[in-house]
């Protein structure tokens, strides 16, 4: 059987997973901006990742429209649109897409399918979450930077997908509450900001002591808020999360000793803040830095660290061209800290 997938975003996410399960044999239509989509008409895609795998889909091979109108046939609809596209692009499925088709978001931060499950009631709508970083380059190449796979919440309609997805090299991580998974992903994307704001690649910065501080007060500061929400993230690194954030401030060689894996990431490899703010996009910082500063006002916690940052990515959107080292941005955070 083949099976038909309507892809909502077609940015680096989306064309990733929609590319692999193309070259997996579904029928992948990629709904986006024209002028993304008229260079994939061109070129196809080309689809790397950190392993060495390198797949390329035939530009006949997938189709692409600027509506969602596939959607009303398709079996399966991924969106993978900003946070806050979310409601429009749910209100757009709304007016073609058939009763009970799985909606799966794959969208950084807390809740979007809630939202689109009100708009969408009919319908499966799962949370799902993109647990690897992908860059984007010219001429329809999309290549995997970083290590991790596709977390979902798990359902009985995901069954008949799972062999694509496995056969697409992106097997299912179901669970039964992907909640704490999503939190958990939350304090790991806390970096965004740091990385948007070093002008740096993810290794380069994660390799430099005063960098992985900034990133520790941030995730510090929202452990301690979790924990008052009664918040328990998932561990998705070999230490637990309080541990993994002691050890983002050793001095650099014992963090290349004992961190392999934080930084085993693909030298061109920035965050998909960084990659906004260099095109001129409206960031997600709101669904990061401030979901953790949301969520301190509701529970009475102070979070100056992630509101700090949540100004400065601001500044840089309206145009502060500003790039940080690591000791100014350190100390901007301990500042705002007091």
């Amino acid at each position: 059987m083949t099976f038909r997938v309507t892809v909502l975003g077609a940015g680096s996410v989306g064309l990733f997973v929609g590319g692999k399960l193309a070259a997996a044999g579904a029928d992948v239509t990629f709904v986006g901006r024209p002028r993304v989509l008229d260079a994939l008409a061109d070129t196809g895609l080309r689809l790397t990742d950190l392993d060495g795998g390198d797949d390329r889909v035939a530009p006949g091979a997938f189709h692409t429209a600027t509506e969602p109108n596939s959607a009303a046939i398709a079996d399966l609809v991924l969106i993978t649109v900003k946070s806050a596209q979310t409601a429009e692009a749910a209100r757009q499925l709304a007016e073609v897409i058939r009763p009970d088709t799985a909606v799966v978001s794959l969208q950084n931060g807390i809740g979007h399918d809630s939202t689109i499950r009100e708009i969408l009631p009919s319908c499966v709508v799962l949370a799902g979450m993109v647990m690897f970083n992908v860059i984007q380059h010219e001429g329809g190449h999309v290549h995997r930077g970083t290590e991790g796979g596709l977390a979902v919440a798990d359902d009985p309609a995901l069954r008949r997908f799972a062999p694509l997805f496995g056969r697409a090299g992106l097997a299912l991580d179901r669970h039964a509450d992907l909640r704490p998974v999503q939190w958990a992903k939350l304090l790991l994307n806390l970096n965004n900001a740091v990385n948007a704001l070093s002008g740096r690649a993810l290794r380069e910065e994660l390799s430099q002591r005063d960098y992985r501080r900034c990133l520790a007060l941030t995730q510090a500061e929202a452990l301690t808020v979790m924990q008052r929400a009664r918040i328990r993230p998932a561990r998705l690194t070999p230490l637990p999360p309080e541990l993994m954030t002691r050890l983002l401030t050793v001095p650099d060689p014992l963090f290349r000793r004992v961190s392999g894996r934080v930084l085993a990431i693909d030298p061109m490899a920035r965050s998909s803040m960084a990659d906004d703010l260099a095109l001129g996009r409206k960031t997600e910082i709101a669904w990061l830095c401030g979901e953790i500063v949301n969520l301190g006002r509701m529970v009475g916690v102070p979070t100056p660290v992630n509101a700090r940052l949540v100004a400065l990515i601001t500044a840089a959107e309206n145009g502060d061209p500003r790039r940080w080292s690591g000791p100014e941005l350190l100390a901007e955070l301990r500042s705002a800290k007091g």
